[in-house]
């Protein structure tokens, strides 16, 4: 049974894809849909310049969840939303463990296989980790 889900959303095209998934997935077993948006730090620089890009990033991704937000309303699917600041990964992953989840859906963004395999993809590293069960979602195309 499936009592709650958790969405990594990124506002791309997969994520929303993948947001119609958890939405659709939570009305058909009554169960809690959470959101969270990660803003991920950049690999290098120094505090000043992290820090900006920390609160860029931030911005970016309230003002997409504030769209979702308003998306989810207008279809009558109930949400929690979050934002947080680290790798996608290991956020989604702790996220889930911290609220009891049992399935997490995320996107996939269809990268290149070099990409993959240079910095491996965020789906693919939640699905090493999850302790639930994890759906990844390709956008049509991908």
């Amino acid at each position: 049974m499936i009592r709650k889900i958790l969405l990594g959303y990124d506002g791309s095209a997969s994520a929303d894809r993948a947001y119609e998934f958890a939405a659709d997935l939570s009305k058909r077993f009554g169960a809690e849909l959470h959101v969270l948006a990660v803003a991920r730090p950049p690999e290098f620089g120094d505090d000043v310049e992290t820090r900006a890009s920390i609160e860029h990033s931030r911005r970016h991704y309230e003002r997409a969840l504030a769209a979702l937000k308003g998306r989810a309303a207008s279809e009558g699917t109930a949400a929690q939303f979050a934002l947080a600041v680290g790798h996608p990964a290991e956020q989604l992953v702790r996220y889930a463990e911290q609220h009891g989840v049992d399935h997490i859906v995320v996107g996939h963004r269809g990268h290149t296989r070099f990409d993959r395999w240079l910095i491996g993809s965020v789906a693919r590293q939640v699905i090493a980790y999850a302790h639930c069960a994890v759906t990844v979602v390709r956008r049509n195309g991908s």
